[in-house]
């Protein structure tokens, strides 16, 4: 992000230009908030999923002009030790010789996948297999996991939904719109009436 002095504030970040990992797909404009940055642009990508490695058979997929505050994690299934025994020590992670094939004694990863114009709240952690729909906001410090529907509010350990944000008809005629496939341009001339609520501008817009 540049500010309008122009000095570069590089802890505000689209991560589809900052990350370059094979496990991540982000849409558009998604941008993430660090107070204390990675050095490299490369590492935004290992900050926000510290479990998910090159070889990793799940994914994290995010939709365009989602915003992901300080302090978000998305846990992967990387994170998880194998359960079905005694233990749950990890032994082989310890051994080098076994390291490469830890992965293999886990379940299958399984991908997260946040919806457009997703709002992770400050430190919210996103579990492995949660499915987040469009226009949810996540509160400051969930734990989210599951299916979250399409405009939710939703906060709590385990996060659970407060409310719906709009009514089923305007979700829905939200979803049809689809307003950030738009170009741009399109966006921005109409940036009033996405973010004052005018469905029925927006309507007139979409055709």
């Amino acid at each position: 992000m540049t500010l309008p002095d122009g000095t570069v504030h590089k802890g505000n970040v689209f991560l589809k230009a900052a990350i370059r990992h094979a496990c991540w797909q982000v849409g558009d404009y998604t941008y993430a908030n660090e107070f204390d940055p990675p050095e490299n642009p490369e590492d935004w990508a290992s900050r926000l999923a510290p479990y998910l490695f090159p070889s990793a058979a799940d994914k994290i997929i995010i939709g365009k002009f989602g915003q992901i505050a300080h302090g978000v994690r998305f846990i992967t299934d990387g994170a998880n030790h194998a359960r079905e025994g005694f233990s749950t020590f990890p032994f082989g992670i310890h051994q080098p010789e076994r390291f490469g094939s830890y992965a293999a004694s886990l379940r299958p990863g399984r991908d997260i996948t946040l919806g457009h114009d997703v709002w992770g709240g400050t430190g919210a952690r996103i579990l492995a297999g949660a499915q987040i729909g469009n226009g949810v906001i996540i509160g400051a410090g969930a734990v989210v996991s599951g299916v979250i529907p399409d405009y939710a509010i939703i906060a709590g350990n385990r996060a659970t939904i407060l409310r719906m944000r709009f009514d089923p008809d305007t979700i829905a005629a939200l979803n049809e719109i689809a307003w950030w496939d738009w170009p741009i341009g399109t966006i921005l001339t109409h940036e009033a009436a996405i973010t004052g609520a005018d469905l029925a501008a927006l309507r007139v817009a979409a055709r």
